[in-house]
């Protein structure tokens, strides 16, 4: 009970900051991973809906030092119109190890979909300084421009 209550307390912290604007504060981005080699990478799906606020839920692999480590994602967050599916690959950065990857994360994003035409990149960051630089494919209906709280849980 108490991981689920610390967990619960990650998650409503990282959306706080998002709420308040203080994810420019540990901003993930390209300048945050300069100089930096990606240590595993991630693929995963979710499915978003949003009108003002927006909410997501999916599962994903992280692929790290020769094993793969099966997660779920859930998330809260403003900005944004429509519904969509997210089909996503990308890098992770600055993990030393396995237990810094669960966890709240912060997320900026822009992007859009309709039907299958989409386009958008996501960088989400937590609190050990782990950065996931996703490359998101959209199917659905959906303007996207705000910030989210992610939660990763692994299974």
């Amino acid at each position: 009970m108490t991981h689920g209550l610390a967990t619960l307390r990650s998650f409503a912290l990282a959306a706080a900051c998002v709420l308040a604007g203080c994810a420019h504060d540990n901003a993930a981005g390209p300048q945050a991973v300069e100089g930096m080699q990606p240590v595993g990478t991630v693929d995963f799906s979710k499915v978003q809906a949003a009108y003002i606020g927006s909410v997501s839920g999916g599962s994903g692999t992280l692929f790290f030092r020769g094993g793969t480590y099966p997660f779920t994602v859930g998330g809260a967050g403003i900005g944004g119109i429509g519904a969509s599916s997210v089909e996503a690959t990308g890098e992770v950065f600055g993990l030393r190890n396995l237990a810094d990857f669960p966890g709240a994360y912060v997320q900026g994003r822009i992007g859009f979909a309709l039907g299958s035409l989409s386009a958008g990149e996501l960088w989400l960051r937590n609190a050990n300084g782990v950065i996931l630089h996703l490359h998101a494919k959209r199917t659905g209906l959906m303007l996207s421009l705000g910030g989210d709280a992610i939660l990763i849980t692994m299974q």
